[in-house]
């Protein structure tokens, strides 16, 4: 770990990289009034209950946070759905995350992954993310999705809105620095339900063989879905279909370049390459945190929570608490067991992980080929995300 802090100095505010997990693993924020859960056990607890730590948190947040139902609908955001409503929508979209259809699309992958590698080459310079790490995973949703890749620009101009904001989720009175982060948001919240609401309804005129066609012909209880579903679904599938592969290969690499010996070890043996991509996962957590709502009162860790509390569950410090990972700030590919939580837990495991792990384990296969060493340009400065809830770069030069 030492040598990632002293060499890339990711900022302060990611606290789980910089010191041991905080006990005790339940702490209540006075400032933000939030309850924040630190361990694993506990995490593993609450991610296992949706019944008592609901996923529909977005009421509790102040109203000047949060659009207007008049102005834009939450309808359909998986993420924020409990059972049995949650169960229903998640079919809609499992079928097209199996490990049969996403190892179908390892072809497609590599042939990405070579095409973009070759137009960095030609401009004799690779930035990580900009060239690879965030073209690979944003093309492949788009191509799955319907969208045109074409418009990956406009995408990452959203997902920046969204995931780029440097301040803690807080339920307190808002600063007009998180008042202007939420308009931010609305703005590309509004833009995004514009342009897929038009592809949708191209879709429901002429259907093809992608997943927005799915989806607008998909139905729940014997009902087609309504628009603003088949949109926030939509958005959540586009979002998060690429940010947290993007996460995962800048990553893994900064992890590889930090610790040769590993490196080494991986290009000589490439049956080793899904570990280091499982360890990535846990040493450094892409999604850092979740939100979670108590129902009722109920204790964690020792400590009882009233009902209605905003609970954020660091998924990223509980992947580090001695508890359950021995030596947690040491990179080891080699743990026998490594029951991380970077991709959830229970009804809410992310549907996308095998499509992450498959494009993460390809391109990280190519890289290796092509570099000897995989090594971070010391001459360049490597740039952390803002955000104290996500861990990845968005700048990592490569020599």
């Amino acid at each position: 770990m030492a040598d990632i802090l002293d060499r890339y100095h990711p900022p302060e505010k990611l606290f789980w990289l910089h010191r041991p997990c905080p006990v005790p693993p339940v702490r209540y924020d006075g400032d933000t009034r939030v309850w924040n859960v630190y361990g694993y056990p506990e995490t593993h607890e609450i991610l296992a209950d949706p019944a008592t730590f609901s996923s529909e948190t977005l009421h509790l947040f102040p109203k000047e946070l949060m659009p207007g139902e008049e102005e834009l609908s939450t309808a359909g955001f998986i993420t924020q759905l409990d059972p049995p409503e949650h169960g229903k929508q998640r079919k809609l979209i499992s079928s097209a995350f199996t490990r049969t259809v996403v190892a179908d699309l390892e072809p497609r992958i590599a042939a990405l992954t070579r095409e973009l590698l070759d137009a960095a080459r030609d401009r004799s310079r690779l930035e990580l993310v900009a060239d690879l790490a965030y073209p690979l995973p944003v093309t492949v949703i788009a191509e799955l999705l319907g969208v045109p890749v074409g418009d990956r620009a406009l995408f990452k101009r959203w997902a920046d809105a969204f995931f780029h904001r440097d301040t803690r989720v807080s339920l307190a009175e808002p600063t007009e620095k998180q008042i202007s982060y939420a308009r931010e948001s609305t703005r590309a919240w509004r833009e995004m339900s514009d342009y897929l609401c038009g592809h949708a309804a191209e879709r429901r005129r002429r259907p093809r063989a992608d997943l927005l066609t799915r989806l607008v012909e998909a139905e729940v209880d014997g009902e087609r879905l309504p628009d603003d579903q088949v949109v926030n679904f939509a958005i959540i599938l586009l979002l998060a279909g690429h940010v947290t592969t993007t996460m995962l290969l800048g990553n893994t690499v900064l992890c590889l370049s930090a610790l040769p010996e590993q490196q080494d070890k991986a290009r000589a043996d490439r049956t080793l390459i899904p570990a280091v991509i499982e360890e990535s996962l846990r040493f450094l957590t892409p999604f850092a945190a979740l939100g979670r709502r108590t129902t009722r009162e109920t204790e964690v860790g020792g400590v009882m929570i009233p009902p209605e509390q905003m609970i954020l569950v660091w998924i990223a410090a509980a992947n580090r608490d001695p508890r359950q990972f021995p030596n947690p700030d040491c990179f080891d590919p080699g743990r026998d067991v490594n029951p991380h939580l970077a991709f959830g837990r229970g009804i809410h495991f992310c549907v996308g992980a095998p499509l992450a792990r498959l494009e993460g384990r390809v391109a990280l296969n190519i890289l290796l080929d092509r570099f000897d060493p995989l090594r971070v340009d010391p001459g360049e400065a490597v740039e952390f995300l803002p955000s104290p809830t996500m861990t990845g770069v968005r700048r990592l030069p490569l020599m």
